[in-house]
């Protein structure tokens, strides 16, 4: 796959095979393209809780809010659940300012993520201090992101925005999900 289609395959999935089992060796690789992106400062201060464990991807899963423009959808049903989650830390003894340094990261993760045929959907929408009391973090770490991965079920289609400006991403009857992305004309001033 190239550079383009990688890119272009790298959608926000929300929709997973539960019972595809992503292995440690497979996170810890995604890890170390992480390790690789750039870094503010280049202080490096982010660090990572990873689980592919099914009692405690229960536990993360219970603590995310998913898809807030699809108000009716709670998220995931079982079985379409995530198999993994990487959970993005700032680790407050190198600095208390991670910059960009997560979105950088989760990309390359996300990117790792699609070239082994998975997908990836990236959360803030976090009770933050349920997920690190499950965790049992100390204060030295504050939860960033949670990166949701797994094998992909659903369909994921870019669409232009339309003349009224919506840019709310949408689901039809058949549960294709919708994206309105800007046109490129759009973007260059």
């Amino acid at each position: 796959m190239d550079f383009k289609d990688l890119v272009l395959k790298n959608r926000s999935y929300r929709r997973f095979d539960e019972e595809f089992v992503i292995d440690r060796e497979t996170l810890v690789e995604l890890i170390e393209l992480a390790r690789h992106a750039a870094s503010g400062r280049n202080a490096q201060p982010l660090k990572y809780f990873l689980s592919n464990d099914k009692v405690v991807n229960e536990l993360i899963f219970s603590t995310l809010t998913w898809a807030g423009y699809l108000k009716t959808w709670p998220g995931p049903k079982e079985g379409e659940r995530p198999s993994a989650y990487i959970v993005v830390l700032l680790d407050r003894d190198i600095s208390d300012n991670f910059l960009c340094d997560d979105g950088i990261a989760m990309q390359n993760i996300l990117l790792g993520a699609v070239d082994k045929g998975l997908g990836g959907c990236i959360l803030r929408a976090i009770n933050k201090p349920r997920l690190s009391a499950i965790l049992n973090l100390t204060d030295r770490f504050e939860i960033i992101d949670v990166v949701a991965l797994g094998k992909p079920i659903e369909k994921v289609v870019i669409t232009n925005i339309k003349e009224d400006g919506d840019i709310k991403y949408y689901r039809d009857e058949n549960g294709v999900h919708y994206v309105p992305k800007r046109s490129v004309d759009d973007l260059i001033i």
